[in-house]
């Protein structure tokens, strides 16, 4: 069984994912152009003095990896930390090892110490946005519904464009992923 560390060994760096994606790329450029780290953020200077690298479980059909993946790529830069990328669907060992509620949710960021060893995780949305969804969700008609397809893709492609367009979702991100982070580089 490979290792964490082994698997960011093999995985390919965040920037040349989002260059190669082939779904969603544009909207997740929109937000990786116009999410800027707030200036003088001492989590920053803690990231950079922890030395840890990030590996990402994810997918470019994905729309919460669309709206995660700039914001930590950014995060990560600021910082001067390494993130790699690894597709979810083309070995799900790993994502067995961090099930959401029993479920292969995405994107999940794995950070890594110096020696490799998982030292904390954050993923796959912040609680604010989850929330978003589900409100969204929650007026979906019954999956019976004859008009559940089209109103389902029409609540995603709102989701979408609010993913896009609405810097405080990307602030939720941001402070929610700070929060864990912090968290877990503090045990």
């Amino acid at each position: 069984m490979k290792t964490e560390q082994q698997y960011f060994e093999q995985g390919q760096l965040m920037a040349d994912y989002m260059d190669g994606m082939s779904q969603l790329k544009e909207q997740s450029f929109a937000i990786y152009k116009g999410f800027e780290v707030p200036a003088g953020d001492a989590f920053i200077e803690e990231l950079t003095a922890k030395n840890i690298h990030i590996l990402a479980i994810t997918e470019d059909w994905c729309g919460d990896a669309m709206i995660n993946n700039p914001i930590i790529r950014k995060t990560a830069e600021a910082a001067d930390l390494e993130v790699r990328t690894v597709l979810r669907d083309a070995d799900t060992d790993l994502i067995d090892r961090y099930l959401t509620n029993g479920g292969r949710a995405i994107p999940i960021y794995l950070l890594l110490n110096e020696a490799g060893e998982v030292v904390g995780q954050w993923g796959p949305r912040a609680p604010q946005l989850q929330e978003f969804v589900m409100d969204m969700r929650a007026n979906l008609p019954d999956k019976e519904d004859a008009s559940f397809e089209e109103a389902q893709k029409a609540m995603y492609d709102n989701m979408r464009k609010q993913y896009v367009e609405n810097p405080q979702l990307w602030s939720y991100v941001y402070e929610d992923f700070k929060a864990k982070v912090n968290t877990a580089l503090k045990r």
